[in-house]
């Protein structure tokens, strides 16, 4: 599988953006998709997940309730709707697919929040 992120960019506090998450392969809907953040300097960590019929099964703490993940299986695509940004989302932001010991990166698309 190789996946491909689109839809970062540069935005001011309190704006939207929605990232995209392309897949390859027919088999995308067997895998868990993930989407994690990098900010500069600083670890990797997860920011939402999902399973493979749809349905989101976890949101850190600091982007529950600003941030949507959501797939289509048809169209071998995930999605991060992503509401209200803060500086603080600054960093580059990772799709991840995984199904069993597997897993797959996309290489990043940055999302920069500032005024």
């Amino acid at each position: 599988v190789q996946l491909v992120e689109s839809g970062g960019g540069l935005v001011q506090p309190g704006g939207s953006l929605k990232l995209s998450c392309a897949a390859s392969g027919s088999t995308f809907s067997s895998y868990v998709v993930s989407w994690y953040r990098q900010p500069q300097g600083q670890a990797r960590e997860l920011v939402a997940h999902i399973d493979t019929a749809g349905t989101p099964v976890y949101y850190a703490a600091h982007v529950k309730g600003r941030f949507t993940i959501s797939r289509d299986n048809a169209k071998n695509m995930a999605f991060l709707q992503m509401n209200s940004l803060e500086p603080d989302d600054t960093a580059v932001y990772y799709c991840k697919a995984a199904v069993g010991w597997d897993e797959y990166w996309g290489q990043g698309t940055q999302v920069t929040v500032s005024s």
